[in-house]
This record gives structure tokens, C-alpha cells and sequence, in this order.
């Protein structure tokens, strides 16, 4: 059973033996989620729910400025999720095209998700980890920013589109805006977009801009919390409580709930695997 303050979800995750074989019955697990899934409970917790790790750092009366439970994943629906990107015969996984414009963008009857965000805050990083179990899908990433200069879009089996957009801020293409701002506007599939942030610094005047774009355009968004493995938790936990703020009383379409994203490595027989 989880501990008391511990949501529903962590008590279904902590029931490792039984649980895990149940999943692994139903979708089958790959050998790194079954070695996440054995971690002793505090590293659990401080992998998989990052937020309610913060949470036990908040005094009582402020805690309800955390939304935990609006997404509340069971073990379950976290290993189908996973064969929803994993490559196989029956679910390929591929890069489809790049595109400067929209009207050299792909015509896809699937519903798409895109990922913006500044240059340098860990989007093509993220979407590496994302495709990690499709490993002929190639994934550019470079440690300078602005190494994204196209529209990139790759299918996920018959559920999706992903598309990688380029990074704003530094060393943004010149026709970002046109590309961009249209795409956003004008893009009739798009479902979802994924708001990346860098939790080191917060929100920055040109991720104010982005989501000015995501609200005037009236999109449903999240904002992802990249980096959290580079400061302090005093830091971190400040940042988190400044953005929740800014997510509840300065948006309309932004998802209420935070998602948070850390590197980390699982061992994996003398191989290690690198994952968000």
C-alpha cells in the first residue's frame, strides 16, 4: 500500500510483483520499464511522479496549488502507452518528411501533436527519449542551440503524428515565425501541443510569446518542465510553485497539470540506457 498522502496511483505502482506481471501479461514491458519498475520506492517516486516528490517539501496550506490528480496514470495505462511507441511490424514508426512551410508540410489524415520550445531547452532530446524503443528512427540532437531548422514529422504507427518543430530564441530560423505562427493557425489536425520550458530558468519572454500564440489560436497545450535534474530541489520547487501560478491565472488552454521530464540512465546488462 502506498503512504498515507501518497495518491491513489503510487499504491497501485509500489504493488510491484503482482502488478508487473499483470502488465507484462497485457502489453508486454520493455527490460528497461520492468528495471524502473524495481527501484526502491523513493526513487520510484522521484522518477515517475517528480511533482509529488516536491510535494512532501510543501507546507500544508500551499499544496493545493499542485495539481496532482487531474492525471493520475495507472501502471497499466503507463506500460500501453509504452507500446504505443514501441516499433514493431503491426506499429511502425518512422520519419516521414521535413517541411519549411506548411504547404510543403505532409497531408496526414492522422491527428498530430507538435513540440515547441526555445532553442537549447531539450525538445529534439525528449523526443529521442520518446522514440527510444524504435531505434531506426534517427533523432538529431546537438548541444548547440538552434540545430532544428524544419518542420520534422514522423508517424507513430496508426495513432499519430509527432512533429518537431524548430527552436525558438537564439539562432531561430529567419522564416521561423511564418513557419510556425501558420502552422499553428492553420494546421486543421493539430491536437495537442507540447509547450517545452526550461525548468532552470522559468518563463522566459519568448515562451511568453508562444503561448500568446497557443491562447490567440485557441489550442489545447501543455507546458513541459524540461531539466529538472539541474538544480537544486529548493530551486526547482520554486520554479514549479512560480509557473503553476502563471499556468493558472494567465492561460485558458494550457493543460492545469505540470509534466516534468529528467534524464536518467537504466542499466541494462552492461548497456545503459539513456531516457526523459
Amino acid at each position: 500500500m502506498a503512504a498515507p498522502g501518497l495518491r491513489p496511483g503510487l499504491g497501485r505502482l509500489f504493488e510491484m510483483p503482482a502488478a508487473l506481471g499483470r502488465v507484462r501479461r497485457a502489453y508486454g514491458t520493455s527490460q528497461a520499464f520492468a528495471e524502473v519498475l524495481r527501484l526502491p520506492k523513493k526513487q520510484l517516486t522521484k522518477l515517475v511522479f517528480p511533482l509529488q516528490e516536491l510535494e512532501r517539501h510543501l507546507v500544508p496550506d500551499s499544496k493545493h496549488e499542485f495539481h496532482l490528480k487531474i492525471f493520475d496514470p495507472s501502471l497499466e495505462d503507463i506500460a500501453r502507452a509504452e507500446s504505443i511507441f514501441t516499433a514493431t511490424a503491426q506499429n511502425r514508426i518512422e520519419y516521414l518528411s521535413s517541411a519549411e512551410r506548411l504547404d510543403h508540410a505532409p497531408a496526414l489524415p492522422r491527428p498530430e501533436v507538435c513540440f515547441i520550445g526555445r532553442s537549447n531547452v531539450g525538445k529534439s532530446s525528449l523526443i529521442k527519449a520518446l522514440f527510444s524503443l524504435a531505434p531506426d528512427v534517427e533523432v538529431r540532437v546537438s548541444k548547440k542551440p538552434g540545430h532544428t531548422k524544419k518542420m520534422n514529422f514522423f508517424k507513430v504507427g496508426k495513432y499519430f503524428t509527432l512533429v518537431d518543430m524548430p527552436g525558438y530564441g537564439y539562432r531561430a530560423p529567419e522564416d521561423f515565425v511564418d513557419m510556425v505562427e501558420t502552422y499553428l493557425k492553420e494546421r486543421k489536425n493539430l491536437m495537442r501541443t507540447f509547450l517545452l520550458v526550461d525548468s532552470v530558468v522559468g518563463i522566459q519572454k519568448t515562451d511568453n510569446i508562444a503561448v500568446e500564440m497557443c491562447e490567440e489560436f485557441a489550442l489545447p497545450y501543455v507546458m513541459v518542465l524540461t531539466k529538472i535534474d539541474k538544480s537544486s530541489k529548493g530551486h526547482l520547487l520554486k520554479q514549479v510553485l512560480q509557473i503553476q501560478k502563471f499556468v493558472d491565472t494567465k492561460t485558458q488552454g494550457c493543460f492545469p497539470q505540470l509534466f516534468p521530464v529528467r534524464c536518467f540512465t537504466v542499466k541494462l546488462e552492461n548497456q545503459v540506457k539513456v531516457g526523459k
